[in-house]
């Protein structure tokens, strides 16, 4: 499967409805495209579904979360024809950017530049972006541009006149008001919940120069190791970029006669595919909606993922089901909540107009959201003792992007310390109590924790 890398100069110049765009624009053009997301965002992914009208998720490429042979591993689990991967941020920004992708894969980078106040420029920024890349020591090639906002007419002439040889023009995103996706905290409002225009995709998807943009398309090399042989993944194997170091790979764990009830609804709705598809290959997976009020299935253990419980404190507190996880937390079953789950296994949660709901009172903590985001950081923790996820003295890497603060008990039990990130408070992490772990940080499948959590129950 070859593949492409939308790039940004920035955050914010467009690159999901870019990406959007591409893939629409692929879809109509006869080809099966795969979509995927650089970095360990939730949320842009909702929208790649949602844009191509099928279930195929978008893939999790991070070679932070899942060390380089994991990222090709995740990037192989897709299918289709071509592989469009979505960037984060500017093009060199971050520890683990979309420059070191891009380098892991071996894929080429398309830019994606905010054309709506240029011409020459757009070309200075693209190329600019082009040969810094030997500068920042990335083996990184910047084959294209794509501009965002552009109009037609002499406005795209001037563009693709300005562009040097070695940059190819492939196409425009015009500024209709269609293509607009509105956000808040944490980003762009999910797919489901804001999809984008379907009339305005389908007019800007005629501006992209498709069978040239497939032409620059690479196919990267296979990954060295079986998917699910478990060779570096997201534990401390490598250097401070997430590379590994050739650890010996370890045997493929199979199913068990488990069954883990997933919470799955508005609030709990950040789960990386790759986690999904491991909890289903490990143990019997059952689905239920807190906010719904839904009865817990009959289970061996609980699992609330992030998302957004701070948008949904009513419906929580008053439907029932946080109180029954709190029973169940209580009689010895194990719960792991991450981020958001995490919020809602605490004692209270208040929200940014200062409404108090009660959670489910399992761990000895109360959560207030805030204005500004209070940590964003791909995170490195290592285990101060035996938990769901992790054995004493093992490293898990993930991230951490929260709005809100915990206020914690002075005797609370932690089950990390913070070798990098912010975590729960005083540079630990993981709240502990009965057999329940709640977390800031979100972790991969490829980290191993929800085997070690499957293998727990």
């Amino acid at each position: 499967m070859r593949g492409i890398v939308l790039a940004g100069t920035a955050s914010g110049v467009g690159k999901t409805v870019a990406t959007l765009v591409v893939l629409r624009a692929l879809q109509h053009a006869g080809y099966d495209p795969q979509p995927a997301k650089a970095g360990p965002d939730f949320i842009d992914p909702s929208h790649h579904a949602v844009a191509l009208a099928d279930d195929r998720p978008s893939r999790t490429l991070d070679p932070w979360l899942s060390g380089a042979e994991g990222c090709r591993r995740n990037y192989w689990r897709g299918s289709g024809d071509v592989c469009v991967v979505e960037g984060m941020m500017g093009l060199y920004d971050g520890t683990n950017s979309t420059a070191h992708v891009a380098e892991t894969l071996g894929l080429p980078v398309v830019l994606v530049v905010d054309a709506a106040a240029g011409m020459e420029s757009v070309a200075a920024q693209a190329l600019g972006f082009r040969e810094y890349a030997g500068h920042a020591g990335r083996d990184v090639d910047v084959v294209g541009v794509i501009a965002q906002r552009a109009h037609g007419g002499r406005h795209e002439e001037g563009i693709r006149g300005a562009l040097p040889d070695c940059l190819a023009y492939l196409g425009r995103v015009p500024p209709l008001s269609g293509l607009e996706i509105p956000e808040r905290h944490l980003g762009l409002h999910l797919g489901e919940e804001a999809p984008v225009d379907v009339e305005a995709l389908e007019e800007a998807a005629e501006h992209v120069a498709v069978e040239r943009l497939v032409e620059l398309a690479r196919e990267p090399p296979p990954p060295e190791l079986e998917p699910g042989a478990g060779d570096e993944t997201g534990t401390e194997t490598g250097t401070e970029t997430g590379t590994e170091t050739g650890t010996e790979p370890e045997p493929p764990r199979g199913a068990t006669d488990v069954t883990v009830a997933v919470a799955d609804d508005a609030a709990f709705c950040f789960v990386y595919p790759a986690t999904r598809e491991r909890l289903r290959e490990r143990a019997t997976v059952e689905t239920f909606s807190p906010v719904a009020g839904d009865p817990v299935p009959a289970c061996d253990g609980v699992y609330l993922p992030g998302g957004y419980p701070e948008l949904h404190g009513a419906e929580l507190a008053a439907g029932g089901t946080l109180a029954e996880i709190g029973d169940l937390a209580a009689d010895g079953v194990a719960v792991l909540g991450e981020c958001g789950g995490m919020m809602a296994l605490c004692d209270a949660l208040t929200d940014v107009d200062g409404e108090t709901h009660d959670m489910a009172g399992v761990l000895p903590a109360t959560v207030v959201m805030h204005e500004r985001y209070q940590a964003l950081d791909h995170v490195s923790l290592e285990a101060r003792q035996g938990s769901l996820t992790a054995a004493r003295g093992e490293t898990l890497r993930g991230h951490e992007f929260h709005y809100s603060s915990a206020d914690v008990a002075a005797d609370a039990t932690f089950a990390f310390d913070v070798t990098r990130g912010d975590g729960i408070a005083d540079g630990k992490d993981g709240l502990c109590e009965y057999r329940s772990l709640g977390t800031y940080c979100h972790v991969h499948a490829d980290s191993g924790a929800f085997d070690r959590f499957v293998e727990s129950l």
